[in-house]
């Protein structure tokens, strides 16, 4: 196993990440965090939803829940799969959504570093659904992001209401760091943002955004007006706990004010958080509790850091 870069501080406890691995039409191998994982059945009698999204090839009833089954396969560019006695459905909950996934067949849960978890190659354009990318057994897995499937196909709301725009507007010295792998991701956090008038400043993975930190603490003006981070938690190279651990170990970092948000809900993560030492939980994406939380915030740190 790699040795961790020198000055970089690994979270042991929580730098790893389980997958479920699954295999849509071919040989292919794609990945799920397992924690967004509630059950995998096979493929139950869909109810047809008329008028819904092609994706969408209709809904389970489970427990006196009515679940909506997308095809994978059809969501991320591929034809239809055909329904037999193999097809899985997994379901999942995720952004504050139960869904289920029709896959062609679930292969096995497997544990790896995230340090190991990479960025999907450069190049790929905005069409890819690939969030990240592992190798296993000499296998390229390729981690799906569900987000962007789900935003597509069920749409999400990213517009702030007006009583929280109208607020006082901030100053534009004082602003935030975000950290995010997702584009979807980022878009939403972007667009709220900016309709409150907050300046953001974007990285696509705790690595990128440990070094961005240290640079402007050595700079000093500008890392005084920046008011917190807000990171993700499931990112390669370095994952949002681990960006934490590195932060709260610096001298000079360490008073940061930190938010972790995940699409993973749950008391499970609200546990994480506190025991890495972030300031607070976010379940993404709602824009007007998000929009709230960072005027608070902003607020707080124009008291401590006065223009």
């Amino acid at each position: 196993m790699a040795e961790p870069a020198v000055g970089i501080v690994k979270s042991e406890e929580h730098s790893r990440l389980e997958l479920l691995l699954f295999r849509l039409i071919g040989r292919q191998l794609f990945g799920i965090n397992v924690f967004k994982v509630k059950e995998i059945i096979q493929c139950p009698l869909l109810t047809d939803i008329p008028g819904s999204h092609a994706v969408i090839r209709g809904n389970a009833h489970m427990r006196g829940q009515i679940v909506p089954v997308m095809d994978l396969c059809m969501a991320v560019g591929g034809p239809p799969m055909e329904i037999n006695k193999t097809t899985s459905v997994i379901i999942t909950e995720c952004n504050r959504h139960v869904v289920g996934f029709l896959v062609g067949g679930v292969e096995r849960i497997v544990n790896v570093d995230w340090e190991f978890v990479l960025p999907p190659p450069a190049g790929l354009g905005r069409s890819n659904y690939m969030t990240a990318v592992i190798t296993i057994d000499d296998a390229l897995v390729e981690i799906i992001d569900v987000e962007k499937v789900m935003s597509e196909v069920l749409g999400v709301d990213d517009t702030v209401i007006e009583e929280i725009i109208a607020t006082e507007q901030i100053p534009g010295e004082h602003f935030v760091l975000v950290v995010d792998d997702s584009e979807v991701a980022r878009n939403q956090i972007k667009r709220a943002l900016d309709q409150i008038g907050v300046e953001s400043v974007f990285k696509k993975d705790g690595l990128e955004a440990l070094e961005q930190l240290k640079i402007w603490q050595k700079e000093g003006v500008k890392y005084q007006h920046l008011a917190m981070v807000i990171s993700d938690i499931e990112m390669p190279k370095m994952d949002g706990y681990t960006l934490v651990s590195n932060i709260r170990s610096s001298a000079d970092l360490c008073d940061m004010y930190i938010i972790l948000h995940s699409s993973l809900s749950g008391g499970f993560n609200r546990e994480m958080v506190k025991s890495v030492g972030a300031d607070q939980f976010l379940s993404k994406f709602e824009p007007n509790e998000f929009a709230r939380l960072v005027q608070a915030r902003i607020k707080e740190h124009q008291l401590e850091h006065p223009s």
